[in-house]
This record gives structure tokens, sequence and C-alpha cells, in this order.
């Protein structure tokens, strides 16, 4: 596509065309690349500014189409001219170019949409002038290389890194929790920048709250080595002018580690040699809005396409990884990709926690915490232990109810209750943030006794408080301390640092909060874990719910115990509480052996049957709209356009109706869902592709519909 207008601007004599990714809306029918004039061909990968409209923005440019080298303008289209283009900013390689491609085409979005959103956003805001002075900053020097320093490894760890340096990858590394992964990691990051001076590597983890602890890890491991600056991180909490910066040393190779979240598997890195995930299993790897990439599949792609050696790492690997990583079978593409390496000793020869499976059907009714464990946390809180207690709920309660005419505290304009939070008696919908005060009556009928409803962190730490006022924390001789860690407790910035840095200092004795605390944190002190109501996940919908919660329990019991040391000189042993209303489900029997390659082997085998992914790959168009039967209705035609037009791949893609989610109406939008399957990923590929334009066709047709979008390999269903 071009834009029919004179040729102006700098680009504008004798022009040459080059063709543009521009960040264009979703589901445009603008083309994926737009052309345009400029006095000098442009590499591919060069940064430039265009007009769009009455708008100038930011483009990169692209490898020229086949059929554009072949095919003139049409008569009458002069294309309008590059306004500029940002010197001193080298062009982005024909690997990144790849990588952004491949996502688009994969997750089903447009070219220049993936590959503005891997652009640090402060180069669309600043001027010429503003980007030369940025780049004239004095860089600091690379220190001189020189040794790294020695770790003593365990002999599980001296294999894993063995293997790495000899084999091609990609690895999955699957240790227990407390066994070294993090040592492995940094081992074979030293060998990869060690081997080539212009070496880089890319580790990823789930959350933004896990980078400052491996930052401070890699740069006390590194930074002597190869200087400060050699050392950088990529995530959405930064500032515009810090991810810049972070960027541009990526870029231009000053950067030779980079620390990130899902967001970095896009950083600009020509030396590309080594690729870290953590934690690989996380569902957090899974972009939920705009392009809904997974991280993790695109490290490994972008491992293969650069000859990067790839690394995923987890004690819970996701069944796709550990599938993946199992022997190669007859017929089936998914399995024998990967080389396994086991781990499943801690460092130290430390135990295992030992996991204490309690029936709450034999405790005493609507109790939060069953008096044997609050027997074990007094116990251990007395001894000047730490203790971790999890729910993965935050505020007070769930929900206010009055027991007179039944009314909740149902959100306006959602299909979910507002969560009660007491410390500023405010009732919050979770899902579109709506608050309001708590009424002092019931507003259905008058009634003064609203109760809260069901636990969540805010009233575990009120009671543990209260239970727990009494008992004197030795040797201190102090009372004992209640915190808790939760999205509510950490929204200032730095709180979250804050809050830690008091529970690795001794001075927090238990720590209540959310799965945020139940991975990656090394709690040298807390040996005793506790989960008080984590059936929720054992009967959902979502066929990975099982799979996710074997994940958080074992990932939050692998707190407890991680000093082998410290828990010998106090004479225990770690352990895992779980209060259950089902103590002999599967999953709770196979976390009491740490058996995670059996619980694994029995989810694949029910999966296969089934006929659901690592087996099959599966995507979901989703509709919003201001009516439930407006959204089903815009899904079903969707669907018998798709039958009439005999798509390509169409015979191996089947279509189940649409239904409402989970969450049907969040801020007054009504959600609806359709769910895609083939046991074939590149039919189901061809049939996305081609359905594209017929879907937004039917929105066309459907006036009540506000949106639709593709979501390729979905995390929820």
């Amino acid at each position: 596509m071009s834009a029919p207008a004179p040729p102006t601007g700098p680009c504008a004599a004798t022009p040459a065309l080059v063709h543009v990714a521009v960040a264009t809306p979703a589901h445009s029918s603008v083309s994926e690349l737009l052309s345009y004039a400029c006095e000098a061909p442009l590499a591919p990968g060069t940064l430039v500014r265009v007009p769009l409209g009455a708008r100038e923005v930011l483009g990169v440019v692209w490898d020229a189409p086949a059929q554009a080298q072949a095919q003139p303008l049409p008569d009458g289209v002069v294309p309008r001219a590059v306004a500029g283009v940002l010197a001193g900013i080298a062009p982005l390689g024909a690997h990144w170019r790849r990588l952004v491609a491949f996502a688009a085409r994969y997750y089903q979005r447009s070219l220049g949409e993936v590959a503005l959103a891997a652009l640090p956003p402060q180069l669309r805001d600043l001027s010429a002038e503003q980007l030369a002075r940025r780049l004239r900053r004095p860089q600091a020097r690379a220190a001189a290389a020189g040794e790294t320093k020695t770790i003593a490894l365990s002999p599980e760890q001296t294999r894993a890194i063995a293997e790495i340096r000899s084999q091609p990858g990609p690895f999955l590394l699957f240790g227990s929790t407390g066994s070294g992964k993090t040592e492995v990691y940094l081992q074979a990051i030293a060998d990869a920048l060690a081997a080539d001076g212009t070496a880089q590597a890319l580790v990823l983890v789930p959350e933004i709250n896990l980078t400052p602890q491996l930052e401070a890890r890699v740069r006390e491991r590194f930074a002597p080595v190869w200087g400060a600056d050699a050392v950088v991180s990529m995530h959405s909490a930064m500032t515009p002018p810090q991810r810049l910066k972070s960027w541009l040393a990526a870029h231009t190779g000053q950067a030779r580690i980079v620390l990130g979240t899902r967001m970095a598997v896009f950083a600009s890195l020509p030396g590309l040699a080594l690729i870290v995930v953590d934690e690989e299993h996380d569902a957090s790897y899974k972009q939920q809005e705009g392009a809904r990439y997974h991280a993790r599949d695109l490290a490994v792609w972008r491992g293969r396409e650069e000859g990067a050696r790839v690394v995923l790492g987890s004690a819970t690997p996701s069944l796709e990884s550990w599938h993946a990583s199992g022997p190669a079978m007859p017929g089936d593409a998914r399995s024998g990709r990967y080389q396994r390496l086991a781990m499943p000793s801690r460092i130290g020869a430390g135990e295992l926690p030992r996991v204490r499976v309690v029936d709450m059907g034999q405790q005493p009714r609507g109790a939060s915490f069953s008096p044997p464990l609050l027997a074990a946390i007094t116990e251990r809180v007395a001894r000047g232990e730490q203790c971790l207690v999890l729910l993965n709920r935050r505020g007070f309660a769930p929900v206010l109810h009055c027991h007179a005419c039944g009314w909740k505290s149902d959100c306006p304009y959602c299909s979910a209750h507002q969560v009660f939070h007491k410390l500023d008696r405010t009732l919050r919908c979770h899902h579109c943030g709506a608050a309001s005060r708590v009424p002092r009556a019931c507003p259905g009928c008058g009634n003064l006794d609203i109760t809260p409803i069901g636990r969540g962190t805010e009233q575990l730490e009120e009671q543990l408080a209260a239970l727990l006022r009494n008992v004197i924390v030795q040797p201190q001789g102090r009372a004992a301390r209640v915190a808790r860690i939760d999205a509510d407790t950490t929204r200032a910035k730095g709180a979250l640092e804050e809050q830690l840095a008091l529970v690795h200092s001794g001075e927090v004795d238990v720590l209540v909060g959310t799965q945020m605390v139940a991975k990656g944190h090394d709690f040298r002190r807390i040996t005793l874990v506790a989960a008080v109501q984590p059936d929720g996940a054992l009967f959902s919908s979502d066929f990975r719910a099982p799979e996710r919660l074997f994940a958080l329990l074992m990932q939050a019991g692998g707190r407890a115990g991680r000093d082998a040391g410290y828990v010998a000189r106090q004479g225990v042993q770690a352990e895992l509480w779980i209060q259950t209303w089902h103590p002999e489900h599967p999953v709770y029997a196979a976390l009491r052996r740490h058996d995670w390659p059996a619980f694994a082997a029995s989810q694949l085998a029910e999966r296969a049957e089934a006929g659901m992914p690592p087996f099959a790959s599966q995507a979901l168009v989703r509709a919003d709209a201001s009516t439930q039967e407006a959204a089903q209705g815009f899904l079903t035609a969707a669907c018998e356009a798709a039958h009439a037009a005999g798509l390509p791949g169409g015979e191996l893609v089947h279509l189940f109706p649409p239904v409402p989610l989970a969450v049907q109406r969040v801020a007054g939008v009504e959600r609806a869902q359709m769910l895609l399957e083939s046991a074939s990923r590149a039919a189901l590929q061809r049939f996305l592709a081609a359905w594209q334009p017929l879907l937004q066709a039917e929105r066309g047709r459907h006036r009540g519909v506000k949106r639709w979008l593709l979501d390729v390999d979905p995390q929820v269903i």
C-alpha cells in the first residue's frame, strides 16, 4: 500500500522505494508494509520516521516482499517520502527481523504491530536532536576480561554444565528446588562470553519481582570481569529512559548480559550466543494483551534460528517441555526435541521438605488453621525459624454477604464479586478495578449484620497476628512478627524490595503471601511452608489446573529448608503443609513423593487420550460485545462462514461451539470464546490465516461486537 501524495522531505530527490513496517491497528485494512520514497536505498532494519495519515510515526525499513520486487507501483501512485532516518542507530539485524516476522505470522498479528512493540517507546517520542544527545553520552568501558569467581560444584551441576558445553541443545534443566540451577546458568553464561569477545547472553525470568535478585547475583559474578554496564535489565516497570538505555546497550553490543521478563525475548542482540529461560513452566511467559506470544517458545525458535544455545530450567517443567525432552516417538514430531538434564539433589545434601497433608474434614469447623498446623508454626517461630503461609487470594474476604436477604457484594460492571479489603474499608473488583466504600448496612434490606465470606491474605495476616501474639521468639526474646506480601502491599515503588529485605534480615517470623512469594526467592531461614486453601484448582474447567497447582505447591515448598546448614543446626526437617478437603487426590499423592515425573506421565497419558496439548494445537477466538447474544452470534456466524468458504486446513480443524468466558462480563462488556483444535499445527495455522478476513467481515455485520481477537496456543481456556 502507498499514500498518493507528492514526495517531499529529505528523501524526495530521485526517490528509491523502501518498504516500511509501522504500527497499525489490529485487523486493519492497511497492508503489512507501506511503500515510501527515499533519495537513496536504505538498509533493511533501518529506523525511520514516516508520515502516516496526518501523523509522523516510527517505522522499520523491511526487506522488500517478492511481489514488490517483481511488480512496480500502479500508474499514478506516487509514494510519500520518508521524513527522516534515526541516524546513529545501526540497522536491526536480519535475525531480529526474522524473529519478528515469525512471531507476527505464528500469532496472527500484523508485522508492524509486533516490530514496533518490541522497540523502546521513547524511540517514538525523541526528536532527532534529543536522540543525538542521548547517543553522544559517554559509554562506560568494559573491564578487561578476567577470571570469573570459582564456585564448588556438585556432581550433578558438573555433569549438566559438561552437557551444555558439548551438545547443541535445546536443554531442559530439570532440577529440584535448591539444586543449584542458577549456578548452572551462570557457568553457561561465563562459557559463552569467554568463548567470543562479542557474545551476548539473554536470561528470561517470569516476573518483574524476580529480576532484581537475579541481577544482583549476575552483577556480583560478572561485573568485576566485564564491567558494571555489561549487565542490563529489561522489563515493563522501568521508566522509558531506562528502557531506552538498556535497549541501546544491548543493540550496540555493550551489554553482554540482558536480564528481563517476556518482553526481553525481542531484544536486539547482535551477538546472541545463549538464552536461559528460568522457571520455564510459568504462565507469565504468555502475553495476555496485543500479540499473545509465548516468550519461552519464541526463545527456543530464536535459539535455533540464530545458532544460540537454549537452556530451559524448572523444578516442575511444563508438560509441553517435558514431553519434548522425552524419547522421540514415531509419528510424534513434538517429542524428542530437547535434551533433558536432571539435577534431583539439593545443594549441601539438604533434604526436600517433608509433605504433611491435613484432612480439613477432621478439623474444627470454620478454622483457618488446623490445630496441628498452628502448633507447628508456633513451635518453629518460638525457635527463631521463619514460616511462609500461602493463599493465592488477596484482600480480606472474597465477598460480603447479607444472610437476611441474600445480597452479595457483586461488581456492578462484571459478573464477579467485589472483594472486601478491611484495611481501607473498601470493596474492590479485581477484574475491572471498580471500588466503593463498604456499606454500613445491607443495600438490599437495611440489615446491619453483613458478614465476610471466605478468606484472603489480609484476613490470614490478621488472624495469625492474633494467634501468635503471646509467642516469644528466641533467642531475641521479642514478640512474633507477621507480614504480608501481595499485590496490595507492594504497589509503591521499592515496597517489594523493602519487605523482602525484612524477611531476609529475620525481622519477619511469618510471611503471608500469594504466589508472588512462592517462586524464585532464596529465603534462608524458612523451614515451614503452609498452603491453607489450595483445593480450588482441583476441579477447575481448565485442563492445565492440576499441572499448575502441582507446580505452585512444589515451588512454594521449595522455599523451605534451602539452607541445609541452618536446618541441620536447628535439628529440624523442613516441611510443606497442605490443608485440603481432598487428601487422597492424585495431585497431593504425587506431591508427598516429590514425584514430578510420575505426575507428568499420568497427566500426559490423559491428554494423549483426550487429544489435548501437547498432542494437539489449539487456538481461541474471543469476541467482546454489548450483549452475550451478540458475542456468541458473531462467533457462530464466523464459524458458518469458515465452513462455507472451505478454508485451507479446515478439514483437519475442529471448531467447538461458542461459550461465555468464566467471567463473562468485565467492565460492562460481555465476553464469549470459541475453541479451535487440530492435531496438525500447520493446518491450524493455514486455517487461521485464511479465516481472519472472514472474521473481520463478520464483525462489520454484527453491530454489537466491540472487538475480536485470536489467541494461538492459549494458556487459559
